[in-house]
């Protein structure tokens, strides 16, 4: 039996609804969106170039993925990072990507495997370079080819709810990394060896070594957040509350910027 067509009015609606949590996601990628942040749904708006229609649909599927929740007279907060917050994120992080390594493992092609190496070793040049302090793409580099890694190794399980589960995770892990660390070329160069160690155990079909080396890189990244004393990282950042102007709605005392 052939489905009725969705009406054009409503699947308008649904694709402004996705573009709205993609561009969510997005400020989340860049910071302008941070961990704690009390927002309007105008300033959303505003920061999303979306109608506020799509900004109100967005919230909930926001709220229900646990990246937002409205405080009362306060308004939209964006989840605050707290220490259950980060064992929580980085537990179930653990969980997916020890499977999915596992699989990855036996279901890559050599050809992939050797593509996803190159990539990492040509960071690895750029920041070993004399003027890799002038390479102003570098850090956004290798954060692409970093969690890039992540995500192409989960998406190989061929499984729709866990990669779903693990992208609304990934924005979890983002917003902690964001308030707690900012990646530096210092720190670039042993996340990169760490991934190679992981990919030549891949290269070599050795699933139990490329889980044990994958779960000592994610507890060596959970130690780093731990372990980063949070008001000395936040000063070296521009504050995104700057970028949004002041509304009317925002509560007196809840800066956008905590």
């Amino acid at each position: 039996m052939t489905q009725p067509a969705t009406p054009p009015m409503y699947a308008n609606m649904t694709s402004q609804r996705a573009r709205a949590y993609q561009g969510f996601t997005q400020q989340i990628f860049t910071g302008g969106i941070r961990a704690g942040q009390f927002i309007s749904q105008r300033e959303l708006m505003l920061l999303l170039d979306m109608p506020l229609g799509a900004v109100r649909e967005m919230i909930p599927r926001l709220e229900a993925g646990g990246l937002l929740k409205t405080v009362p007279q306060r308004g939209l907060q964006v989840t605050p990072v707290d220490l259950k917050l980060i064992r929580n994120a980085f537990q179930v992080r653990s969980m997916v990507e020890c499977e999915a390594v596992r699989h990855f493992a036996h279901s890559a092609s050599d050809e992939e495997l050797a593509a996803i190496e190159a990539s990492h070793r040509q960071i690895l040049e750029r920041a070993h370079a004399s003027n890799a302090l002038d390479d102003h793409r570098l850090l956004d580099d290798a954060q692409a080819v970093d969690w890039g890694l992540h995500d192409r190794m989960v998406d190989a399980l061929g499984n729709d709810i866990i990669s779903e589960m693990y992208r609304v995770n990934s924005l979890r892990v983002r917003l902690i990394k964001l308030e707690h660390s900012v990646i530096t070329p210092s720190r670039l160069i042993p996340a990169m060896q760490e991934h190679l160690r992981f990919i030549d155990a891949l290269r070599s079909r050795n699933a139990p070594l490329a889980v044990e080396l994958l779960e000592a890189h994610i507890h060596s990244a959970r130690s780093r957040v731990v372990d980063t004393p949070l008001e000395p990282m936040r000063s070296d950042r521009p504050s995104a509350a700057n970028t949004l102007p002041r509304t009317p709605t925002q509560p007196q005392g809840a800066p956008l910027e905590p």
